[in-house]
Protein backbone atom coordinates (compact mmCIF):
# COMPACT_ATOMS: atom_id res chain seq x y z
CA UNK A 1 0.00 0.00 0.00
CA UNK A 2 2.50 2.08 0.68
CA UNK A 3 4.62 1.72 -2.36
CA UNK A 4 1.46 2.21 -4.30
CA UNK A 5 1.36 6.13 -2.61
CA UNK A 6 4.70 6.35 -2.68
CA UNK A 7 4.08 5.77 -7.09
CA UNK A 8 1.89 8.11 -7.06
CA UNK A 9 3.22 10.49 -5.49
CA UNK A 10 6.53 10.63 -7.51
CA UNK A 11 4.09 10.77 -10.88
CA UNK A 12 2.46 13.80 -9.50
CA UNK A 13 5.66 15.61 -8.88
CA UNK A 14 6.82 14.02 -12.39
CA UNK A 15 6.97 16.66 -15.11
CA UNK A 16 7.42 15.34 -18.26
CA UNK A 17 3.56 15.63 -19.29
CA UNK A 18 3.64 19.03 -17.91
CA UNK A 19 6.65 20.05 -20.71
CA UNK A 20 4.32 17.99 -23.69
CA UNK A 21 1.43 20.60 -22.47
CA UNK A 22 3.69 23.29 -22.81
CA UNK A 23 4.81 22.72 -26.62
CA UNK A 24 1.49 21.80 -27.11
CA UNK A 25 0.52 25.01 -25.86
CA UNK A 26 2.87 26.97 -27.79
CA UNK A 27 2.08 25.06 -30.95
CA UNK A 28 -1.66 26.28 -30.63
CA UNK A 29 -0.64 30.06 -30.24
CA UNK A 30 1.64 29.98 -33.29
CA UNK A 31 -1.17 28.40 -35.09
CA UNK A 32 -3.13 31.04 -33.82
CA UNK A 33 -1.22 34.10 -35.13
CA UNK A 34 -0.27 32.44 -38.07
CA UNK A 35 -3.87 32.14 -39.19
CA UNK A 36 -4.93 35.84 -38.17
CA UNK A 37 -2.12 37.02 -40.00
CA UNK A 38 -2.79 35.63 -43.12
CA UNK A 39 -6.83 36.43 -42.92
CA UNK A 40 -4.86 40.34 -42.12
CA UNK A 41 -2.75 39.45 -45.28
CA UNK A 42 -4.92 37.89 -47.59
CA UNK A 43 -7.25 40.93 -47.08
CA UNK A 44 -5.16 43.57 -47.61
CA UNK A 45 -3.96 42.02 -50.46
CA UNK A 46 -7.09 41.36 -51.79
CA UNK A 47 -8.47 45.13 -51.68
CA UNK A 48 -5.14 46.12 -53.24
CA UNK A 49 -5.52 43.94 -56.45
CA UNK A 50 -8.85 44.71 -56.55
CA UNK A 51 -8.24 48.66 -56.80
CA UNK A 52 -5.30 47.61 -59.42
CA UNK A 53 -7.69 45.70 -61.58
CA UNK A 54 -9.78 48.78 -61.36
CA UNK A 55 -7.50 51.48 -62.60
CA UNK A 56 -6.88 49.06 -65.34
CA UNK A 57 -10.21 48.76 -66.33
CA UNK A 58 -10.35 52.28 -66.08
CA UNK A 59 -13.27 52.35 -63.67
CA UNK A 60 -11.77 54.93 -60.95
CA UNK A 61 -9.40 56.50 -62.96
CA UNK A 62 -9.55 59.80 -60.34
CA UNK A 63 -8.01 57.50 -57.43
CA UNK A 64 -5.12 55.86 -59.69
CA UNK A 65 -1.20 57.41 -59.04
Amino acid sequence: MFQKISNLIHMRRSEKGASAVEYGLLIALIAAVIVVAVIALGTALSDTFDASADCVEGQTAATCP
